[in-house]
């Protein structure tokens, strides 16, 4: 596996290229992450749903660091529901994420003390063409109409569950029909809703990843199911 993994993707999008902080609640983000990790060991036919639980499919590693790092810990570990995996897997998640796109060149991390001696991080983009191909891709998406390669629909997916419409630099009306292309090429890529217990494909154990994550973002975030 080459390229920009899922998580640093989402990750990109939410941090503000200048001022190099997060734009969206942490918390969400986090959860986000998580889930985008589950999603790309999905995708790359590493893990699957079965009998309630996400297990190891195949263990072999992927080439990505902070993905082999899951795949392992997974593979040591007894199984577990998706709800759990993105509960377990987002604490810390997001500092190793801004490690390899540091050690990448995307972005840079600033360490900055506030009231002389909290040390506060910041991560300004250094790269700008791995974000503009990100967004790139996005905006092909909403505009176009069909549906968009696996990937990006996957992207698209955790963006609307996320409520990420912003850091697409879209508000009202223009947020309103993202959001409801969003869940169009969601439902489209069968990533999106509650799907039923016959799940040894890659869709349905994708699409259990996304619900446990809109269920774990609206409790951090107080809202009522």
């Amino acid at each position: 596996m080459t390229g920009v993994a899922l998580a640093e993707e989402l990750l990109l999008l939410a941090y503000d290229d200048e001022s190099g902080k997060a734009t969206m609640p942490r918390i969400s983000l986090d959860l986000g992450m998580a889930a985008a990790v589950l999603i790309e060991l999905a995708l790359a036919g590493r893990v699957a749903y079965a009998e309630g639980n996400l297990v190891v499919t195949d263990p072999t590693p992927t080439g990505e660091p902070h993905l082999d790092e899951v795949l392992g810990r997974m593979a040591a570990d007894t199984p577990h529901t998706p709800s759990s995996w993105v509960q377990r897997l987002r604490h810390g998640l997001r500092d190793r994420i801004l490690g390899e796109l540091v050690a990448q060149g995307v972005v840079r991390d600033v360490d900055e003390t506030e009231l002389g001696f909290i040390h506060v991080h910041r991560y300004p983009t250094t790269d700008a063409s791995v974000e503009a191909d990100i967004r790139r891709r996005l905006a092909e998406a909403l505009a176009d109409g069909q549906l968009p390669d696996e990937r990006t629909a996957a992207l698209a997916t955790l963006v609307a569950v996320l409520r990420m419409e912003p850091a697409l630099g879209l508000t009202g009306d223009a947020a309103r029909d993202a959001h409801t292309r969003l869940e169009e090429i969601a439902g489209g890529a069968g990533f999106s809703g509650t799907v039923g217990l016959d799940v040894s494909v890659v869709r349905p154990s994708v699409a259990l990843v996304v619900t446990a994550l809109g269920r774990a973002v609206d409790a951090a975030l107080g809202k009522r199911p």
